[in-house]
């Protein structure tokens, strides 16, 4: 390994657009945020270290041995957040990063590419929730209101470039002229930033502007162009073991790798006829587009292919992801991928989604058992099964509100519920695993207190969705229900409830309880929308106001027969959580 004479930035971009540096399949892939970028960008003007890289130089008649991939340049946080695969026949010798990957890639994007994030509060499948941002610097000021930051570097759509274009400070001064950073490639000489300057009147603001605008874009040119800032050493060897050790080492600090990033890259190394990223990038993007949407991590998927692979010990170490074992898991691996699809699409089935799972992990026995009797395609629908998925629904429902995966003994638990399976699957041994977790102080059931407890699960919660499907079992909740609050939520405020007649002894109550389970409800969603801010009682008259219609409205909903009227909530309440309690104690136990 010897150290080499550092790069200008500029030169490294133009090394990545002409396919001379690659990334080898053991990196893992690109996880920095836009802060992130936007900071390595004003460390780089404020002449900060950036710390070292370490390139890998690979012969070309070595080129094909290897997994390569190119680097990202538009990122999108659902759509593209994979490297593309590189295609290196016939290449001439290249350059793989393998310390540094995430300062290049971000150099990268932001001199060239985009960055699309999902905006808060809207749908992750909804295309127009990940509008694309680019890299830019004001040029009139430095950073304000940013601990930290020297110089405005900010990720911003054409839409905010053009509304931040208006603001004026109190004198009627340019506010903000924000220059796109990746333009300082375009740039040859000093004379073209002063042309610039006088194209865009930045040379006519107010003196300190204009002198801050001068001295921020030619730092900006010196940064990019002129100073050797890429310090690196190179690596020539061409053995992958000492390469991959190297990796191991180096990539210890930083954004810390996670388990599944540094077992992918040795996955990666020791998959002899297939390329285990692509495999489990493929398979975790497709599981969690199922319905509505899921939250698979890669961490998931590995540890389900030692669990499905049936080895010994399924911790999370090096060890267990040794040659042998990638063999078997390569070996199996269609099997394995297509156990966890059909576990993920039974749980969609029964109406849940990213949003409403609070752990992941009762995944994997679901998949064991379907690996077990042969991954039968029909599982999700079929008839044949249905007494499976009752049995399947009611445990996962049941480790979950009974959170047995929280515990740090997850491992423990996931081989015990497996044993039972591997010994008893002509059918899921629901039993038999109750059984076994009774045995062990984990017990699944549910007695009077934990009951109780449940009645605290507020609406927005991860619980509150688990507890409709139990209360509601002829509710098709992949379908369009809503969570609803019978008495609705916009009538708890002091001021209202006062004027529906409800007295300050009962104040209190109604303001702490209206959100908890309840005063909750299903409801489909056009009798949801219709319903809106529309007073209990009112509706109630409205849609039910034949009898046998209203008995069996109430009969479904666990609604008791007492007066409706906002004034009497607390007795409404008591009543229902009594109506919810045994239901709750005959559904569960």
């Amino acid at each position: 390994m010897s150290y080499q004479t550092p790069l200008k930035i500029a030169q490294a971009i133009r090394d990545i657009d002409s396919k001379k540096y690659y990334l080898p399949s053991i990196q893992r892939e690109f996880v920095w945020g836009t802060e992130q970028i936007e900071k390595l960008f004003d460390s780089i003007m404020r002449d900060y270290p950036i710390n070292s890289f370490l390139f890998w130089k690979v012969d070309k008649s070595n080129t094909s041995k290897y997994k390569f991939y190119e680097f990202l340049r538009d990122f999108h946080e659902k759509d593209s957040r994979h490297n593309p695969k590189a295609n290196l026949h016939g290449s001439d010798d290249i350059t793989a990063i393998l310390d540094g990957q995430q300062r290049m890639t971000s150099l990268y994007i932001g001199l060239k590419g985009t960055y699309a994030y999902k905006i808060p509060h809207k749908r992750w499948d909804n295309p127009q929730a990940y509008p694309k941002r680019k890299l830019y610097l004001n040029l009139t000021k430095p950073a304000a209101d940013r601990d930290d930051f020297l110089y405005d570097f900010q990720f911003l759509t054409d839409d905010e470039v053009a509304d931040y274009s208006d603001y004026e400070d109190e004198n009627g001064n340019l506010e903000y002229f924000w220059f796109p950073v990746g333009e300082i490639l375009n740039f040859d000489e000093e004379g073209d930033l002063n042309e610039y300057l006088i194209e865009n009147d930045l040379n006519i603001l107010p003196k300190e502007q204009a002198k801050f605008a001068n001295r921020t874009i030619f730092r900006l040119f010196d940064a990019i162009h002129r100073k050797g800032i890429i310090s690196y050493y190179l690596e020539e060897s061409q053995e992958l073991d000492k390469v991959l050790n190297i990796f191991i080492r180096v990539n210890s600090g930083g954004t810390p790798l996670s388990y599944s990033d540094l077992l992918l890259s040795v996955a990666t190394a020791q998959w002899e006829k297939r390329d285990a990223r692509e495999e489990i990038n493929e398979a975790v993007d497709d599981i969690n587009n199922i319905g509505r949407g899921f939250n698979i991590s890669k961490d998931l998927l590995l540890k389900a292919s030692l669990v499905l692979t049936d080895r010994p010990d399924i911790r999370f170490k090096a060890d267990n992801f040794e040659r042998k074992n990638m063999f078997v898991i390569e070996k199996e691996w269609d099997d394995i991928a297509e156990s966890m699809r059909l576990a993920v699409e039974l749980v969609a089935s029964f109406g849940f989604n990213r949003d409403n799972l609070t752990s992941n992990n009762p995944f994997i026995p679901i998949a064991y058992y379907i690996n077990k009797i042969g991954n039968p395609a029909n599982f999700v629908d079929s008839g044949k099964y249905s007494k499976d998925r009752t049995n399947i629904k009611k445990w996962f429902i049941a480790s979950i509100l009974r959170r047995v995966f929280s515990y740090s003994s997850s491992d423990s638990i996931l081989k015990q519920i497996c044993d039972v399976i591997a010994k008893h699957h002509d059918g899921f041994p629901i039993e038999l695993i109750y059984d076994k977790f009774h045995k062990n102080n984990r017990d699944l059931t549910f007695d009077d207190d934990s009951i109780n407890d449940l009645l605290y699960t507020k609406y927005g919660s991860g619980d509150a969705l688990m507890l409709m499907s139990i209360l509601y079992p002829w509710a098709d909740l992949k379908n369009h229900f809503h969570l609803d609050h019978i008495h609705p939520k916009s009538m708890f405020t002091r001021k209202k409830l006062l004027k529906a007649g409800v007295s300050e002894d009962d104040m209190e109550f109604c303001l702490t309880n209206y959100n908890f389970i309840g005063n909750l409800q299903l409801l489909e969603s056009t009798p949801n929308e219709e319903k809106k801010a529309m007073s209990f009682e009112k509706w109630m008259d409205k849609n039910y106001s034949d009898e046998d219609h209203r008995k069996d409205y109430m009969k479904k909903n666990n609604i008791p027969d007492v007066d409706f009227g906002l004034d009497n909530f607390v007795e409404f309440f008591d009543e229902r959580e009594k109506l919810l309690v045994k239901a709750l104690k005959k559904a569960l136990n």
